[in-house]
């Protein structure tokens, strides 16, 4: 069995970032509002880093887990946040403000949901 509260933590911060996330892209409307202006790069750099804080969670809760606990919860695709963090990390300068435009308006309700729902999950008793 894992450490759960430490794996609560863990979960309280990545919706956490989620939601910073959410707040800094409120005003994007196209991935031109991210490259278009010294503002928008600034948003687009600082919801990278948290999408890199975010994959580097999941990843360690995967760790703290044995792989059991983000598996019971398939309808996020776990894998390819992780990835996202990966090519985030390794390829900084190759980012496309498109990809993070779309991840944003298409996955991370989706995400942040599922973040919810394991946080109310692992909470009860």
């Amino acid at each position: 069995m894992f450490d759960k509260n430490l794996v609560l933590s863990i979960l309280q911060q990545i919706d956490e970032a989620l939601e910073k996330i959410k707040d800094r892209s409120e005003q994007i409307h196209s991935a031109d509002d991210f490259t278009d202006s010294p503002s928008g790069m600034e948003k687009l750099d600082g919801i990278c880093m948290l999408f890199i804080a975010i994959g580097d969670a999941l990843k360690n809760i995967d760790k703290i887990t044995g792989g059991s606990l983000l598996s019971h919860y398939p309808e996020t695709d776990w894998k390819g946040a992780m990835g996202f963090r990966d090519i985030i990390a390794h390829h900084y300068f190759d980012i496309d403000a498109e990809e993070v435009f779309w991840i944003c308006t298409h996955e991370l309700a989706s995400i942040s949901t599922t973040i919810k729902k394991i946080i109310e999950d692992l909470s009860k008793p």
